[in-house]
């Protein structure tokens, strides 16, 4: 690489960090009032370019004039796609839109995801089903390829009529402003009532070559979902075929995005996409099971994980992440019973917020799950101390105790129910005044 490339190149990377920085600047001049960031927000990663993968951003004015609005991500020509989406009865025209192409996979060549925030598209009758068509024609042709190749999704307001004009109108800015290094910013340009950007990377040896994975995603309340999550796109250099990938990402959404909530809400938008450019030069992953299989679903678990985990920790006015551990369960479901039971009671979320250790609210939840339970056999557990069980409180118990353990911004509750060997992991957050102060006036 000459002396003008390399200066080229730098001057490129301080620009995108230039405008990453105006951005977040925008985000906090149009937030809602109280904190602007989650006290729990962790430092946002040095996003990899990914071979095969290109991003940009635009301003089209959907909701907040002044900030980036629009994301376009550009998939190269022989990458593998899957995707799960919500199972919302009212899910939105782009879901149904995207679930329908995944399934056909129709044409050939690459793919293109376009999101717009601001404007959820959902619940507006034909209308919203003609904006997904025109976007998705107007992509088709600003990017060359089948609109069957081309994958959108929407979040914000429900019922609104999308202005898809003001997409289409920035789609010449977008294909214009393609940049491998641009992630990061697509990151922010997805967010809506996000407090931060939400991204990972983690690299792995694959067959003795080594493979990136690098994720974005947006979420922070109306968070339950049921198959995916609110919006994340998970991309990788990894080769691998559009059934394994499919396989994969259908069974790990279970112990990631499934299992985290923040307010029992399930969103019309839950999109989950990861695509793999089959860039990498080792043998193709046709099934988990095999070594290479083995080693990427590792990897793909670990930054599913963290993404999920990320949107809780942003979780509309959360200011503490709680791991629920349910053990000792007849069998799986009722395992997840409990520990759904628990994660969404908004009694317990509000002792938590608080700092009481109101360990009743737990007996509570345990209780109206509907999943088998025996009071005498129940044991329940802030971290390492134990609270109850024999029926009552534990004797070694003190309420000092509990309360210290309260004033943690990460709380782990462990409940066993001592009735077999299923268990179950879900995380959720605290509920604050802060909650109903972003909720109340959403759309205002």
């Amino acid at each position: 690489m000459g002396k003008v490339d390399r200066k080229t190149k730098a001057l490129k990377k301080k620009v995108r960090k230039l405008k990453a920085r105006v951005a977040d600047l925008e985000a906090a001049a149009t937030a809602p009032k109280g904190p602007l960031v989650s006290p729990l927000a962790p430092a946002f990663p040095d996003l990899p370019a990914i071979d095969g993968i290109r991003f940009a951003t635009a301003q089209a004015g959907i909701k907040t004039q002044g900030r980036t609005d629009v994301m376009l991500a550009e998939i190269a020509p022989g990458a593998s796609v899957a995707g799960v989406f919500t199972t919302s009865a009212t899910r939105s025209a782009a879901v149904r839109d995207c679930q329908a192409k995944l399934d056909a996979r129709a044409a050939s060549g690459g793919w293109a995801i376009l999101v717009n925030s601001g404007n959820a598209n959902a619940f507006t009758g034909a209308a919203g089903t003609e904006s997904v068509n025109a976007i998705c024609q107007a992509a088709s042709q600003a990017l060359g390829l089948p609109a069957s190749r081309v994958l959108t999704a929407s979040t914000g307001v429900i019922g609104q009529p999308l202005p898809h004009d003001r997409v289409t109108a920035v789609l010449d800015r977008l294909t214009a402003t393609l940049d491998a290094d641009g992630m990061a910013t697509a990151a922010r340009a997805i967010m809506t009532t996000d407090t931060f950007p939400k991204g990972c990377v983690r690299v792995a040896e694959i067959g003795g070559v080594p493979v990136t994975v690098a994720g974005i995603a947006k979420g922070s309340g109306m968070i339950a979902p049921d198959m995916a999550t609110m919006l994340s796109y998970v991309f990788t250099d990894a080769t691998i075929s559009d059934r394994a990938l499919q396989t994969m990402v259908r069974d790990l959404t279970k112990t990631t995005f499934n299992a985290i909530t923040v307010d029992s809400d399930t969103s019309t938008s839950d999109s989950l996409v990861v695509a793999a450019t089959n860039a990498a030069p080792h043998a193709e992953i046709k099934s988990a099971r095999s070594d290479e299989g083995t080693a990427f679903r590792a990897v793909l678990a670990e930054v599913l994980r963290d993404l999920a985990l990320q949107i809780v920790m942003d979780g509309e006015g959360a200011t503490k992440l709680v791991e629920v551990h349910v053990t000792g369960a007849s069998n799986a479901l009722d395992a997840r019973r409990v520990a759904s039971a628990i994660a969404n009671s908004p009694l317990v979320k509000t002792a938590i917020a608080g700092e009481d250790p109101n360990w009743g609210r737990v007996v509570m939840a345990v209780g109206k799950s509907g999943a088998r339970a025996d009071r005498d056999l129940l044991r329940i557990s802030f971290g390492d101390i134990l609270v109850a069980e024999n029926g009552q409180q534990a004797e070694s118990y003190t309420e000092d105790a509990g309360a210290a353990y309260m004033t943690r911004d990460r709380i782990l509750l462990h409940v066993d129910l001592g009735l077999g060997e299923a268990e179950d992991r879900m995380w959720t957050c605290d509920m604050t005044y802060r909650y109903i102060e972003i909720n109340a006036d959403y759309r205002s």
